[in-house]
């Protein structure tokens, strides 16, 4: 073996879920439309509220845990919809899952990313959003986020695993 099939051999494990079609620039402007529509509805959610995040820290409303707790239920529905019925892709490919691996890296991974939610009111999901309100100063948040996912990528296989 020699280290192009190795190569080849490690993309096809790292990309099992990848789509392999190849699609024009233009086909992009769909997840453009339905990332907006999300960040309206963050919006008028309260989701992207810094108010209603730290609320949640505080214990003192419902709010956020009654959304995170919906979508989660929908995700599990969603999930169990694909594989009772072996839904497709809308191109026909097949949808996937993989069991994943427990690993205590990510107790402390999660541990950081509460403490940063915490912190500075601010989810990776509503970044956009919050900057999109007039929000600038989440853009320190949202460049922090992005250095910790290079330094993340950095150094992934020296970590914990």
């Amino acid at each position: 073996m020699n280290n192009n099939d190795l190569e080849v051999r490690s993309l096809d494990t790292i990309c099992i879920n990848e789509s392999r079609l190849q699609h024009k620039w233009y086909h992009n402007f769909k997840y453009l439309v339905v990332g907006i529509l999300f960040g309206i509805v963050f919006v008028k959610a309260e989701v992207i509220s810094w108010f209603r995040i730290q609320e949640m820290f505080r214990l003192q409303s419902f709010h956020m845990y009654g959304i995170i707790g919906s979508a989660v239920v929908t995700g599990m529905i969603a999930v169990w919809l694909i594989k009772r019925f072996r839904i497709r892709t809308i191109y026909g490919e097949p949808i996937t899952f993989t069991n994943k691996k427990f690993s205590h890296g990510q107790w402390i991974g999660g541990l950081i990313f509460g403490l940063g939610w915490a912190l500075t009111g601010a989810c990776p999901g509503p970044l956009f959003a919050q900057i999109g309100t007039g929000a600038g100063v989440v853009a320190v948040v949202l460049l922090s986020a992005i250095a910790g996912t290079w330094v993340y990528g950095r150094f992934r296989e020296r970590l914990p695993h």
